[in-house]
């Protein structure tokens, strides 16, 4: 629950870019003693900079480990490439209709498509998510939309839920279009370096209407462990620049 509550307080930070301790204790309900722990997580990891008084949002622009069973490297993966990202959702959200049932995956690039859709101008959307992210700032969407999370096992390096119960959830759902990222686009393989995440989204394909993969031209050439699907079957793709 720290490392989650962690990616709390960045998402509560990320509009208001600086807060006081006071703000944080207030907000979340907890001692002092908690939030100054959580603080001193976010500062190590380079995600905040302590001021007098409060803490401030930054850039994280060191390189952080990527070890399994740790947030830091999806902490590192939201600010990067953020220019690409925030094109990307701008395209994605093109693609969105009133009334829609769509499904967001725990990607950083589905968190700034996420992000767009707070502030679009859409009615009754449906918005399904095993992203805690997204969850967490649902409260910032319109008060029409409706979210439903696919529930399972949290896992943390991912910062989404996972695993069988997940899988069996999603037997009982419509969606009509799927927004979903990879780690890489290589020799027609879309790919992610994690398993269950590779099972969980070709579930997820084989359910929806229309497919949308989003991915920055950082990620064409480079491929993971995992094929989650042979590009042709990935729907339309949406970049920052042209697919080679």
């Amino acid at each position: 629950m720290k490392s989650l509550r962690s990616l709390q307080v960045l998402a509560y930070l990320r509009d208001r870019k600086h807060c006081s301790v006071q703000d944080l204790i207030a907000h979340f309900q907890v001692s002092p003693a908690t939030i100054y722990r959580d603080i001193d997580e976010l500062a190590e990891r380079g995600a905040l900079q302590r001021v007098r008084g409060g803490v401030v949002l930054r850039e994280l622009e060191v390189p952080v480990s990527e070890a399994a069973g740790s947030t830091a490297h999806f902490l590192a993966r939201i600010n990067r490439n953020s220019e690409k990202k925030e094109k990307i959702a701008q395209l994605a959200l093109g693609m969105i209709s009133d009334g829609n049932i769509i499904f967001l995956d725990s990607s950083t690039t589905s968190l700034y498509l996420a992000r767009a859709l707070q502030k679009a101008d859409l009615s009754n959307l449906t918005i399904i998510t095993n992203s805690v992210l997204i969850i967490q700032e649902f409260y910032l969407f319109p008060s029409h939309d409706v979210l439903i999370s696919t529930g399972g096992n949290f896992t943390e390096h991912l910062n989404s839920f996972l695993g069988k119960n997940t899988l069996d959830h999603l037997q009982q759902m419509k969606i009509d279009k799927v927004f979903f990222s990879a780690a890489g686009l290589q020799d027609g393989k879309v790919t992610t370096f994690h398993e269950e995440q590779a099972e969980f989204l070709r579930r997820i394909l084989s359910l929806a209407t229309q497919r949308f993969l989003l991915i920055d031209s950082s990620k064409f050439g480079k491929a993971g462990l995992f094929e989650i699907c042979r590009q042709q079957d990935a729907g339309t793709i949406i970049s920052d620049k042209k697919v080679p």
